[in-house]
């Protein structure tokens, strides 16, 4: 399969720490996780919109040792009950826990998947048949935008947790296909109400 695809359904790609939720270093612990406000209904929205909502992230704490790959599923299935029941489906989970330079040598590896590379994104598209003409990401760091980079995906940078250099270029208009959101939710505005990039 190219990069280009001639899937029929249209998806979301969401990193998770920043944009879903509120940033922790090293996240892993349901006590210390807190949705963003209004995050839960803007991917309600989105979900009413027809995309299917696709998490995307890395997890390098898994390769460094701070917590392990069962913490992760553990959270993340916490995440996604909670989500379902305020009737939003997660349609899947990719994440990356690979580092070149990880503690823990089984994830010691200079992979395709860890964002800035788009392994994850693609294993999406295959795996739900996903036309990335019609579908965006939306993320904290460019990196989370980088199926952009490389496919007629669009994407949206929110926060601020980006160089101040990057977020001026996304705000001038010089990164293609990728636009400035101050949020989720504003984002989720912008894809519904059939906003361009």
């Amino acid at each position: 399969m190219t990069k280009e695809t001639s899937g029929t359904n249209k998806a979301v790609f969401l990193d998770r720490d920043g944009t879903i939720n509120e940033e922790r270093h090293y996240l892993y612990q349901i006590e210390d996780f807190a949705f963003l406000p209004g995050v839960v209904e803007a991917l309600r929205r989105l979900q009413e919109a027809g995309f299917l909502l696709i998490v995307v992230t890395n997890q390098s704490g898994i390769g460094r040792g701070y917590y392990a790959e069962a913490d992760f599923r553990k959270l993340n299935a916490w995440m996604s009950d909670e989500l379902a029941r305020q009737g939003v489906s997660v349609a899947a989970t990719y994440y990356c826990p690979h580092l070149p330079d990880a503690k823990i040598p089984r994830y010691r590896k200079d992979c395709d998947c860890r964002k800035p590379r788009t392994g994850m994104f693609m294993d999406a598209v295959r795996d739900f048949q996903i036309d990335l003409k019609q579908s965006y990401a939306i993320g904290d760091k460019l990196r989370d935008c980088a199926i952009c980079q490389e496919t007629e995906c669009r994407g949206f940078l929110i926060q601020r947790n980006e160089e101040p250099s990057v977020l001026d270029s996304v705000k001038a208009g010089r990164i293609p296909r990728v636009r400035y959101a101050e949020n989720l939710p504003e984002a989720a505005k912008i894809i519904t109400e059939g906003g361009r990039i």
